[in-house]
C-alpha cells in the first residue's frame, strides 16, 4: 500500500490552497506547459482533480512558441498565489522569462474564464493579502522579504503606501528566504517561508508573526523533516482552515525525477504561533489519517484521476481542435496548424519546424508521471513520416528518453534515444541543439507500432524502461535510462507524445489508444 505522504504522487510544486465553503482549491507552478496554472479541487484534502485552467497562453512570445533557438524551459509561470475576496477569485504570479507580474480574476473558479490583468513591478514568489480594512498587500522576495501595498484594483503599487523589507536573511544558507505565503488570523499577520540553513542539512519551513505590519516580526521554525527521504526537506506552501476550525499546511518535497510533490501537514496554533510538533517533525501517518477522518465532507464524490488514458475520439463536427482531457498539457504553446483530432479518431501531429532533438519538438502533448511507478503506451501510425522524422513516446525531461520510429533514408527504424545527466550538466538546454544519443535501433517493416515506457521512482531509482510491438508482441529493448530532475527544465518527468523533423517539415504521425497505468 502506498504511503499517505507525499500525498499527490506527482509534480505540483509551490502549492497554494484556499477553501470556499466545503471545497478546497489548489494552484501550483506549471512553468512552460499550456494551458497553464491548473485549478485543482478537493473535498477531503486527500483526493484532488483538475477542474479548470487559468490561461491558454501568456504573451505568445517566440520563446513560448519554441521558435528559432528560444524556449522557456525552467522559466514561465512560477509560484502563484490564490485568494477569494468579495465574491472574486484572484490568482497572481510573476513570469520569470517575461519579467512581468500578472493577476487573473473570475467569479467562477471551476467553469469561468479568467480575465488577465497586469501589475507594475516584478514580485518574486508573491503572496496576496486582502486586509480587514480594505487595503491590499503583496509579500515577495528572495532573502530580503518585502511587503508592499497595492492599489485596491491590484493594478500598481500604491503611491505613498507601505513598502518595506520586513525580513532580512543573515544566516549561513544554501537557500535564502523565499516562497512567501501571507495570512491574517485572529489579529496577527503570519508569513510562511522556505529556508535552507546549512546547519539544518535540508530545506525547512519557517513562520514569522507580527501584530502590526509596521512592527517587528518574530520567527519560529515550523517544519524540519524529510519524512524518510534523506536531505530532501519538506517546505514551501500555504495553509488553509477546515470548516470545523482546524488547520493544515500544504507544502512540497523534492522527490527526484518525478518532481516536487505536495505533502499534507496538520497543524494547530500554540502560543499564537502555528505549531506542528515539538521536534518539528510531521505527524505520523496514523495521526494524519485520524485528523483527515474528520474532514471527509463528500465521501461519495467520485474524483477524476490526475492522469488519464485517451482513445483520441472526440466530437470534431465543429472543430478539429476540441478541448482535450484536462490531464493533458502541451510542452510550450501548440501550433494549431500542427495538430488535430481526426474525424475517425486519432491525434495527428504534423511537423511545422525543423528540430535537432526532442526538447525542441513542437506540439508535444504531455502528462505528469506518477510515483512510485507508472507506465504508458500508445499506438502510432508512422506512414506519413518524412525522411529524418522521429515520432513516438518519451519520458520528457532534460535527461529525456524516447522510444519511437525514425524515418532514416526512407527506412523505418525503431530507436531508443536518450540524453544523459552529464550532458545536461555540460550544456545550457535553452541553446543546446545537440541530437539525442541512439542507444537501441532495429529496422522494422510496418507502419503501425505500439510503443511503451515504464518509469520506476521507488527509493530514488528514477529509471525509465522502453518497449515496442512491431507486430511480434511487446518486446523489451533492454535499455534502462536514468532520469534526473535538473535546473535546466526544473519540472518533474512527463510522458510526451511527439513528432519532430530533423530535415524538412510536413511529416505526420497519428497517435491512437493511449493507455496510462499507475
Amino acid at each position: 500500500m502506498q504511503s499517505l505522504n507525499p500525498i499527490m504522487k506527482t509534480d505540483y510544486p509551490d502549492p497554494d490552497v484556499i477553501r470556499v465553503g466545503n471545497a478546497y482549491y489548489m494552484v501550483s507552478t506549471t512553468m512552460y506547459f499550456f494551458p497553464g496554472c491548473a485549478i485543482l479541487r478537493s473535498y477531503d484534502l486527500v483526493n484532488w482533480e483538475i477542474v479548470n485552467y487559468v490561461f491558454d497562453k501568456l504573451e505568445d512570445s517566440s520563446a513560448e512558441n519554441l521558435e528559432r533557438e528560444e524556449s522557456i524551459y525552467g522559466h514561465g509561470m512560477w509560484a502563484p498565489t490564490l485568494r477569494f475576496h468579495n465574491g472574486i477569485y484572484y490568482i497572481a504570479f510573476s513570469s520569470v522569462d517575461i519579467k512581468k507580474t500578472y493577476f487573473f480574476t473570475t467569479d467562477d473558479i471551476e467553469n469561468g474564464k479568467w480575465e488577465k490583468h497586469y501589475m507594475d513591478g516584478f514580485f518574486h514568489d508573491l503572496s496576496l493579502l486582502f486586509d480587514d480594512d480594505g487595503r491590499v498587500y503583496v509579500t515577495y522576495g528572495n532573502g530580503d522579504i518585502w511587503i508592499t501595498e497595492l492599489e485596491p484594483d491590484l493594478s500598481a503599487i500604491k503611491e505613498g503606501g507601505l513598502s518595506k523589507i520586513i525580513i532580512n536573511d543573515t544566516d549561513d544558507v544554501y537557500l535564502r528566504y523565499e516562497g512567501s505565503h501571507i495570512y491574517k488570523i485572529d489579529g496577527y499577520y503570519y508569513i510562511f517561508l522556505i529556508h535552507w540553513p546549512k546547519s539544518a542539512g535540508m530545506r525547512t519551513q519557517v513562520v514569522y508573526r507580527a501584530s502590526d505590519l509596521n512592527g517587528e516580526f518574530e520567527r519560529r521554525d515550523l517544519v524540519i523533516d524529510d519524512i524518510g527521504n534523506p536531505g530532501r526537506g519538506v517546505a514551501q506552501g500555504g495553509i488553509v482552515d477546515t470548516p470545523d476550525g482546524k488547520w493544515v499546511a500544504y507544502l512540497f518535497q523534492d522527490c527526484g525525477a518525478v518532481g516536487r510533490v505536495p505533502v499534507i501537514v496538520p497543524l494547530t496554533f500554540k502560543d499564537g504561533f502555528p505549531y506542528v510538533s515539538d521536534d518539528l517533525k510531521i505527524p505520523s501517518e496514523k495521526e494524519i489519517k485520524k485528523f483527515l477522518d474528520t474532514q471527509n465532507l463528500a465521501k461519495d464524490h467520485k474524483y477524476d484521476k490526475l492522469y488519464t488514458s485517451d482513445d483520441f475520439k472526440y466530437d470534431v463536427t465543429k472543430t478539429s481542435h476540441p478541448d482535450l482531457k484536462k490531464q493533458w498539457q502541451w510542452n510550450h504553446l501548440p501550433c494549431d496548424s500542427g495538430w488535430k483530432i481526426k474525424h475517425e479518431g486519432g491525434l495527428e501531429i504534423k511537423n511545422t519546424k525543423i528540430a535537432t532533438n526532442l526538447v525542441h519538438a513542437k506540439n508535444m502533448l504531455t502528462q505528469r508521471m506518477m510515483m512510485p511507478k507508472c507506465c504508458a503506451q500508445v499506438t502510432v501510425d508512422v506512414s506519413g513520416l518524412k525522411d529524418g522524422d522521429v515520432a513516438g513516446i518519451c519520458a520528457m525531461q532534460g535527461c529525456y528518453g524516447l522510444v519511437g520510429v525514425r524515418n532514416q533514408s526512407f527506412q523505418k527504424e525503431l530507436v531508443v534515444m536518450v540524453r544523459k545527466k552529464e550532458e545536461v550538466d555540460r550544456f545550457d538546454k535553452r541553446i543546446d541543439y545537440l541530437p539525442g544519443n541512439v542507444v537501441f535501433s532495429r529496422i522494422i517493416d510496418t507502419d503501425v507500432v505500439t510503443l511503451k515506457i515504464c518509469a520506476d521512482f521507488t527509493g530514488g531509482k528514477d529509471t525509465a524502461y522502453f518497449y515496442y510491438d512491431a507486430g511480434d508482441g511487446m518486446i523489451d529493448t533492454g535499455i534502462n535510462h536514468k532520469l534526473h530532475f535538473g535546473l535546466d527544465h526544473f519540472t518533474g518527468c512527463r510522458f510526451g507524445l511527439f513528432n519532430f523533423a530533423t530535415k524538412q517539415p510536413g511529416g505526420k504521425a497519428i497517435f491512437n489508444d493511449f493507455e496510462y497505468e499507475a
